[in-house]
């Protein structure tokens, strides 16, 4: 019951075939069965042991006459069998007889010598003309022997003889379904094996990929055909998605410059600065929107960038903003020049991202430093409050924040999650060693 149940459709055709087999056989042999009761002319036969039992009850006395002995498996025979009788001929011509010899049968008796076998089926109850015709040997010689012993139904012998032929053949259904059946099934589904590892290796920097049609069995192609148009009905809804951020984020940058230019005309003051870290904060949403539209259409046009040179410029760049927040920055490194291939303006801005991010979370105090190592490797850390290590995963996907009214859209780490991907690293966010947070970035050598 389980292999039907099963969710393996190779298991359930072979199981369905199997059965199928089966019951095919079984619905034969009925038949076969059906069609042998209806031409023959009996319904009963006589069981032929009864010539050997007369045979050995036959003995030669020493006046050279036949005698019939009556042996226990005689007696045996005569309480058993309805009506039993039988004729004996000798090879010399002497015939012995027991029981209520039928009269068409007692005139056969003295031909018994041109007769050696036979089985005489009668149509009717009580099948008093049932006999059969045997050759047996025994004590005093050989004898041809007719007469009725035991009856057995012909219709349970023909069942008893197409069952015995029925279980080779059902074993060697068996064999073949359990053995063949699969490598048939195996080789017609090993295009499907091929279509799905195609289907694995689909993801959101494979757009445009479609799944093989070619060689793969018709009622599969439908399905194909649907997992196709799904692709392409997604890719479309990318682009769309893709162009309206690409659209909205060029369409902010201009109110929002033309929003920081009024507000530096405004008196210094607090509301000032709020109006302007809030003009920059929009504005920085709009760039890092530009950011992942840049990043989704660049491609891998990658060039020789030198690590040590974009870490110096964004500690020189982001140094007044740490100073002016509470920070000391710094650069760690042994290394002159760290030289790998990759977009020099996509991994300044993961740099800077991640200085950002350490400076607003940092808890405004200790020191924000950025290690490099020869191993191609950078670490940035601080000496804040950390990162919970449930949240270590979740704060590189897009919009998420560690507290909801935090500043900021949640997208710089995002960002910096995509462009490492993009050149074959990746980022990871650990504890620091003052237990801040760190962030190592692994870049391939």
């Amino acid at each position: 019951m389980k292999l039907l149940t099963s969710k393996s459709l190779k298991r359930r055709l072979i199981a369905q075939l199997l059965l199928f087999q089966v019951g095919i056989l079984f619905l034969f042999s009925a038949a076969f069965v059906a069609y042998l009761l209806q031409t023959n002319d009996g319904v009963v036969l006589s069981d032929p042991e009864f010539a050997n039992v007369a045979a050995r009850a036959i003995e030669r006395k020493a006046d050279d006459s036949l005698v019939l002995n009556e042996t226990e498996e005689l007696a045996t025979l005569r309480q058993r069998s309805v009506n039993f009788w039988f004729v004996a001929r000798s090879d010399k011509g002497e015939i012995i007889q027991t029981g209520n010899v039928p009269t068409v049968y007692a005139v056969m008796a003295e031909h018994l010598d041109r007769i050696s076998f036979g089985d005489i089926r009668d149509t009717r109850a009580p099948f008093s003309y049932v006999a059969a015709i045997r050759g047996a040997s025994g004590p005093a010689g050989n004898f041809t022997v007719l007469g009725k012993g035991d009856v057995f139904s012909l219709t349970y012998a023909v069942f008893l003889l197409t069952n015995l032929l029925m279980v080779p053949i059902l074993i060697l259904l068996v064999i073949v379904t359990i053995i063949a059946i699969p490598w048939i099934v195996s080789r017609a589904f090993s295009r499907l094996s091929v279509i799905a590892k195609e289907a694995e290796i689909i993801d959101i920097d494979r757009r445009g990929y479609r799944l093989p049609e070619s060689g793969i069995p018709s009622e599969v192609v439908p399905l194909v055909n649907a997992i196709n148009g799904a692709l392409q009905r997604l890719d479309d809804g990318h682009e769309r998605h893709q162009r309206f951020i690409l659209d909205a984020a060029h369409e902010l940058r201009t109110p929002v410059a033309i929003l920081q230019t009024r507000v530096e005309t405004i008196a210094e003051g607090p509301i000032r600065t709020r109006l302007l870290s809030d003009a920059g904060r929009i504005a920085a949403l709009a760039e890092q929107l530009l950011d992942l539209q840049r990043l989704d259409v660049s491609g891998a046009s990658f060039s020789p960038v030198d690590l040590v040179e974009i870490c110096r410029n964004v500690a020189a760049d982001m140094a007044p903003l740490a100073i002016a927040q509470g920070y000391e920055l710094s650069l760690e490194t042994g290394l002159d020049h760290l030289v790998i291939q990759g977009d020099a303006g996509a991994l300044q801005r993961v740099v800077f991202n991640i200085v950002q991010n350490a400076i607003e979370h940092g808890g405004g105090k200790g020191n924000i430093t950025i290690r490099i190592d020869r191993g191609a490797v950078i670490e940035i850390t601080d000496e804040g409050p950390g990162i919970p290590v449930a949240e270590r995963e979740r704060i590189f996907e897009p919009f998420h924040r560690l507290q909801p009214h935090e500043h900021g859209a949640g997208l710089g780490l995002n960002l910096v999650k995509e462009i490492m991907q993009r050149h074959g690293g990746h980022v990871v966010a650990v504890d620091g060693p003052q237990g801040g947070a760190c962030f190592r970035l692994s870049f391939p050598n």
